[in-house]
């Protein structure tokens, strides 16, 4: 069903709101990336499974960070998949440096860039002891923050230096750069924790730049209500407090509430499903003979075959591939 904001707003603003274009290039680049394998599907059932995959947030599997980044939906189903891949991380009580979190990161997206990382870690250290661990659910609802919500906080930090420095700024720093560019950003001087800036004022500047972005920004309201509360406000206390608060994760939508986090029965229901699996194939005994093992039925395991492949998958095995021939050839002499 056409939801009502969908029969008000015009057809390409629509579309553009959607970023339904960024996908249907997406989904031709990989279409003719693909085009040797089309014949054993069509081209109607490669766009099914394409725009279904991109439904379920599948589709950032192993895609290259420019892509990952590329919309909000994009950056969600990224959070929800990064979630869902390492909960037990958390749930096992296991602690991570930030190193090691970049890690976990690139598992899915091999170019993903540690600044990202690194910034997400300060919310929780507040800039400090970099090297020190960190709980899974800590990092994963500050990474939250800082993936989703990066240009807003760019534009956030110029803010808070400007009045930092007894500034009033007149114009909302809004990022000009494109969304795939993200800016070295130095940090703000929160040395000091009862210092930082009036939150009332904080508040304001906030308010105008949510009105003017054209980036994701967290809901106003909710903002305000944080603020409210005190009357001044670090920058990094600020970031910690957009981490902790559940309406904006419940607002952004890529995540359960924290307790629930380590949750996720449909995931649970598959991995015992693959667990049974493995035990049933490894049932023969240690008295069966080789002739009795050749005589099993073989057990088809379901699989269903995607007719696109995420291109810088396919480039980054090529290249590993070419790789290890040189070493192997290096060593041989």
């Amino acid at each position: 069903m056409l939801s009502p904001e969908r029969l008000s707003l015009p057809g390409a603003e629509y579309l553009a709101q959607q970023h339904v274009l960024t996908y249907m290039e997406d989904a031709v680049s990989q279409l003719l990336e693909s085009r040797e394998d089309i014949s054993q599907y069509g081209i109607a059932r490669f766009f099914t499974e394409y725009f279904n995959s991109v439904r379920q947030g599948t589709h950032i599997l192993f895609r290259e960070f420019s892509f990952v980044q590329a919309t909000p939906h994009n950056r969600a189903s990224f959070l929800r998949t990064f979630w869902r891949c390492f909960r037990t991380v958390g749930k096992n009580g296991d602690l991570l440096t930030a190193q090691e979190y970049h890690c976990l990161l690139q598992l899915l997206c091999p170019d993903f860039p540690m600044e990202l990382t690194q910034k997400a870690a300060r919310i929780v250290l507040m800039d400090d002891a970099m090297d020190c661990l960190m709980s899974f659910s800590d990092f994963l609802f500050a990474f939250q923050i800082q993936f989703y919500y990066s240009e807003f906080l760019e534009s956030v930090a110029a803010i808070y230096q400007d009045l930092l420095a007894g500034k009033s700024p007149n114009t909302v720093i809004v990022p000009t750069s494109s969304s795939g560019q993200h800016r070295q950003r130095q940090p703000p001087n929160d040395c000091n924790p009862l210092e930082g800036v009036e939150a009332s004022l904080f508040y304001q500047c906030l308010e105008s730049l949510c009105d003017r972005s054209k980036y994701s920004c967290p809901p106003s309201a909710l903002v305000k209500e944080m603020l409210s509360s005190v009357q001044r406000m670090t920058f990094y206390g600020f970031l910690m407090a957009l981490a902790k608060d559940q309406g904006i994760n419940r607002a952004l939508g890529a995540l359960p509430d924290k307790g629930d986090l380590f949750l996720d029965p449909a995931m649970d229901q598959e991995i015992e499903k693959l667990v049974a699996q493995v035990s049933g194939l490894s049932v023969s005994g240690p008295a069966s003979s080789s002739a009795d093992t050749a005589n099993m039925p073989v057990r088809n395991s379901p699989r269903i075959n995607s007719p696109w492949k995420p291109l810088h998958h396919r480039r980054k095995m090529d290249a590993e591939s070419e790789g290890s021939n040189e070493e192997t050839d290096s060593s041989e002499n």
